[in-house]
């Protein structure tokens, strides 16, 4: 098959975010399959893309909020609010439909369309939507926008992420219901677009590279307990907070805490032990380390990337459980607690067997494994459904005027 994959960032060769991660597992499976993809979206600077096959670049933009000023900040916001769309589809608009139209015409023929997350496929919707299509979910979006509206700090803030929900609620329900599949990241998200659409989805299992990881080297732990993450998205910020204000103040005071990351502002704490790293130049070394990763999710949908990477690795981890979203198979040591003081304990006392000179450390080859095997099923099952619709199919003659869309989100470049 030739499948068009479509996202608001492309898959990169050096991928540090969790949605990077599973966008190029997602790529490298259906080319592992034998498939011929083309890639459509824009690139954060600075990045190389994943493939050398067909990337066809929107141009470049950076979407991390941590990271732009407020100049730009403003002008997404305006944006949004002009043409009636949400924030996230506001920053894909750099582009005009007419452009999009023009690259798939040139890009035929072929046989779908893979619309990765919600961002670039809502704001193009009218386009994208004349053609057979399957849905990645990343996270159902509008839970999350309305979980960060009640936690937001201030009535302005609370404001736009409801705004931003209600939008989001009406393109995942757009692109889901036009969808012949949806690949998910976890089994809750399958029923996140209402029981009716959880028949035609799936959960895809991930790794977060291709090739199982080479074992870490195990010298003596640098800091007692690290953690990593883009600490700039609300969810785990939400988890960071949630550790360092309940569970931090729990710990003895001569443990050592290592949080690397970057963050728009540093946390008071008053731990003696916690040092904030910032960006570091090597997850993987960053990780070796440490001697105990807690997985500190307290929100949001979709699988924790950190959570398979650390498994992957063989760490040993302390994990809420809704850091284990998406996850069938728990290592031996994974210990599990929701509660501050139970998190607290469960953390001293690996410390404490890891001060004694015992390894806590177990092979992630076999979960490696099993998940990739379990990943190109899946990807295998939903693009059969893809087939079926493409068979039935006729996309529209190039130079033709399209029929009306069944759904359109943007039409002329404005939202209606």
């Amino acid at each position: 098959m030739h499948l068009l994959f479509v996202s608001s960032l492309v898959p990169v060769a050096n991928p540090s975010s969790g949605f990077g991660i599973a966008n190029r597992a997602v790529l490298d499976g259906l080319v592992a399959l034998g498939h011929r993809v083309s890639v459509v979206g824009y690139i954060e600077p600075g990045q190389t893309p994943a493939q050398e096959g067909p990337t066809h670049l929107l141009g470049e933009v950076e979407l991390t909020n941590a990271r732009v000023g407020a100049v730009t900040k403003l002008g997404w916001l305006l944006t949004a609010l002009m043409k009636r769309t949400s924030l996230s589809s506001a920053k894909m608009l750099k582009v005009s439909a007419e452009r999009i139209e023009t690259l798939l015409a040139e890009l035929q023929p072929f046989d779908g369309i893979i619309l990765n997350s919600v961002q670039l496929p809502a704001a193009f919707a009218s386009v994208f939507q004349k053609y057979p299509t399957i849905y990645v979910a990343h996270n159902v979006e509008a839970e999350a926008a309305l979980a960060n509206a009640e936690r937001a700090g201030g009535r302005i803030e609370r404001a736009l992420f409801f705004r931003e929900a209600r939008y989001l609620e009406q393109y995942e329900r757009q692109l889901t219901q036009a969808a012949s599949h949806i690949w998910t990241f976890a089994e809750g998200d399958r029923f996140g677009f209402g029981y009716l659409m959880s028949d035609k989805a799936s959960v895809l299992p991930l790794v977060t590279q291709w090739e199982a990881p080479a074992p870490l080297p195990a010298p003596r732990p640098q800091y007692d307990i690290g953690l990593i993450g883009t600490w700039s998205w609300k969810p785990n910020r939400i988890g960071l907070d949630w550790f360092l204000s309940r569970v931090v103040p729990q710990l003895a005071p001569d443990v050592t805490i290592a949080i690397a990351g970057q963050l728009a502002g540093t946390p008071a704490v008053s731990h003696p032990g916690v040092t904030f790293l910032g960006r570091v130049p090597d997850a993987h070394a960053f990780a070796a380390s440490c001697g105990v990763i807690p997985l500190i999710a307290k929100s949001g949908s979709g699988v924790q990337l950190k959570t398979i990477e650390a498994f992957e690795l063989g760490l040993a981890t302390v994990a809420t459980r809704q850091s284990l979203r998406g996850i069938d198979v728990i290592p031996s040591n994974c210990s599990i607690a929701d509660q501050d003081a139970e998190f607290a304990r469960l953390l001293t006392e690996r410390v404490a067997d890891l001060r004694a000179g015992e390894s806590l450390r177990v092979s992630g080859a076999l979960f490696h494994h099993a998940q990739k095997s379990r990943l190109l099923e899946t990807l295998q099952e939903g693009l059969a459904s893809l087939g079926r619709e493409a068979s039935q199919a006729k996309p529209p003659a190039t130079g033709q005027p399209a029929a009306k869309e069944r759904f359109a989100v943007h039409e002329g470049g404005k939202a209606r």
